[in-house]
């Protein structure tokens, strides 16, 4: 992968974490408090509405474009995979629902250690599937990718309705992987100024 591709990468990245830990600290970790179905809900909410901006010429009634909505599908995926694994100091969905007390004593370093890893995982099989597939998003139209992002969305409902088991197909993590790397790519494709400083 291409030195300026993987830097334009890592500003996605960095914004996305940024805005990450902004909303942890005006919320606190409140996601922990989705199930997973609400957690994809999320993300097909924000790909309805990037979809919606495109059949209309990205005429809107607020201010926030589709790259902001892109980046708040990578940070619900994200989310999304942390919930997926159980994490030292991360508290589960039963208990924190029973005790709402423990939101408020989880380390925020280690909240952010596990949305690193998260990415860094991300990542390293954008860059691979990248290599694999030879550039081949640079030749997709934003709509197809957003198609891309919506299908997956509806397999991982179908998984969770499956009880997270798939007969021959890839898991959930698969396609939180995919979509995060659609939107990242979609991102670059829109050359945004967003990350302009990241």
């Amino acid at each position: 992968m291409e030195p300026q591709l993987l830097n334009t990468f890592d500003k996605i990245l960095n914004y996305c974490f940024r805005l990450f830990k902004s909303k942890n600290s005006d919320y606190g970790p409140t996601w922990l408090l989705y199930r997973f179905q609400s957690l994809n809900d999320e993300i097909w909410r924000k790909a309805k509405r990037i979809r919606t901006l495109e059949e209309h010429d990205d005429r809107a009634c607020i201010p926030e474009g589709r790259d902001i909505e892109y980046v708040g599908i990578i940070n619900y995926c994200i989310m999304f995979l942390i919930k997926l694994e159980t994490s030292v100091g991360i508290p589960s969905l039963d208990d924190v629902t029973e005790n709402l007390k423990l939101l408020d004593e989880i380390d925020e370093s280690i909240i952010y250690n596990a949305y690193q890893a998260q990415m860094s995982r991300v990542k390293d099989l954008l860059i691979k599937k990248n290599t694999d597939y030879g550039d081949a998003w640079r030749s997709m139209s934003l709509m197809s990718m957003t198609d891309q992002v919506i299908i997956r969305v509806y397999r991982i409902r179908k998984i969770l309705m499956n009880n997270g088991k798939c007969a021959v197909s890839e898991g959930i993590s698969a396609q939180l992987h995919d979509i995060i790397n659609y939107c990242v790519f979609a991102l670059i494709k829109m050359d945004t100024n967003l990350f302009a400083n990241g």
